[in-house]
């Protein structure tokens, strides 16, 4: 189910350090680090110059997609602040997910999407440091959606299953794809898909407890690692993931997105021995799901009644 694009493979992490022009005045307290697109982790010292971002060869940063336009925006220093207008593009500028109109003033920590590029501004004291934090934290979480990526999940699974075979404890996986997506994104585009995968991220991370992980692990495929939990208080989640995605009014550039998941639910067996063993149990569910109509949950055994939950109508 995951995309063949590189810009959408979580598991794809390239720390590329670029520095600018060497005609550029550089002030060396503030930089953009790509945080989500080709060249992850790419740092693009500001200086004292204006610098445009594009498609172009001759900008100053290019983005070589058919969603960026060829002079798509540019970062102006301001007397002590650093600002971003977009230059007329046809798609448009992001700052936080708002579209940059006049100039905008940049601060710490803001997220500028050009295209299906995402970058953070990072300014301040000790940038050295904080560039090296970014890319620390890149190593374990997905720019686009701010949960975790696989290579996380992955360590963390093995890790609770060696915690339940030796202390028998209990732990429920709960995976899940959106319904469709394919659809979404031929007919509105990449862009669309980003953005509805972006709130669909936010979505999963305010309903999970603290202890539980989320992690994307495909293109539109996530999975959910819920410790100390197990028959049907899996589901109970997993139910709650469904509603709350149906029930959310998905958005992009103002118009409204349909949007439902699918969600299988497995939780660890002592028949079973390795990760692989309640991944394939949690994705035959998902699968069994997408067949018994999707925007449905589907468990293992006697996790939950007729072994579906089924949508409300």
């Amino acid at each position: 189910m995951a995309s063949d694009d590189r810009t959408t493979n979580p598991n794809r992490t390239v720390v590329t350090v670029v520095t600018q022009n060497p005609t550029q005045k550089e002030r060396g307290d503030a930089c953009l680090v790509v945080i989500y697109g080709e060249d992850l982790g790419r740092r693009i010292p500001l200086g004292t110059e204006p610098i445009v971002v594009g498609r172009s060869s001759k900008c100053d940063v290019q983005i070589d997609q058919e969603s960026v336009s060829r002079n798509h925006c540019r970062v102006t220093l301001i007397g002590k602040t650093y600002s971003m207008r977009d230059l007329g593009s046809t798609n448009g500028t992001y700052v936080n997910d708002e579209p940059v109109k006049d100039e905008l003033a940049l601060r710490d920590g803001d997220q500028i999407k050009v295209g299906r590029t995402i970058m953070k501004f990072i300014t301040g004291g000790n940038i050295e440091a904080q560039y090296h934090e970014e890319i620390y934290r890149l190593m374990t979480v997905d720019g686009l959606t701010d949960v975790h990526n696989k290579r996380y999940f992955d360590e963390i699974l093995d890790r609770e299953v060696s915690r339940s075979m030796r202390y028998d404890r209990a732990f429920s996986l709960i995976m899940f794809d959106i319904d469709h997506f394919k659809a979404v994104n031929d007919s509105l585009g990449h862009l669309a898909g980003d953005s509805v995968l972006h709130q669909l991220g936010a979505i999963v991370r305010n309903r999970v407890r603290r202890d539980d992980i989320v992690a994307r692990i495909g293109g539109e495929e996530f999975a959910v690692l819920l410790p100390e939990v197990k028959g049907t208080s899996g589901v109970e989640v997993a139910e709650d993931l469904r509603r709350m995605v149906e029930s959310t009014e998905f958005r992009f550039e103002g118009d409204p997105v349909k949007v439902t998941i699918s969600l299988g639910v497995a939780h660890w067996r002592a028949s079973m021995t390795k990760s692989e063993d309640i991944v394939k149990a949690a994705d035959e569910k998902l699968y069994e799901a997408k067949r018994l109509g999707r925007n449905r949950v589907v468990a293992m055994g006697d996790d939950a009644p007729d072994a579906a939950a089924k949508p409300t109508p």
